[in-house]
């Protein structure tokens, strides 16, 4: 027949403070200050980052490019999708 099936890969989810689902590739945008761990740096409310994995666990924790900050883990209910 010649035809292929793709296989669905199971991915993890998770959901951004308004309980929207979020995916790797999405735009978030931070809602609150965040400090970050090991450093004096503080990333501010509306700071924008991109979704590059989420992490399965408890936490919803999302692998993000920061921008201006860098690729770090952010948990989830402290963000919204942009």
């Amino acid at each position: 027949n010649g035809t292929r099936q793709k296989s669905l890969k199971w991915q993890p989810t998770a959901k951004d403070s308004d309980s929207t689902k979020l995916a790797a590739g999405d735009k978030i945008t931070f809602i609150k200050d965040l400090k970050v761990k090991g450093s004096s740096q503080v990333l501010k409310i509306g700071t924008k980052a991109a979704i590059r994995r989420i992490v399965e666990g408890k936490d919803q924790q999302l692998d993000c490019k920061v921008d201006g900050a860098g690729e770090m883990m952010i948990t989830a209910a402290f963000v919204k999708k942009a």
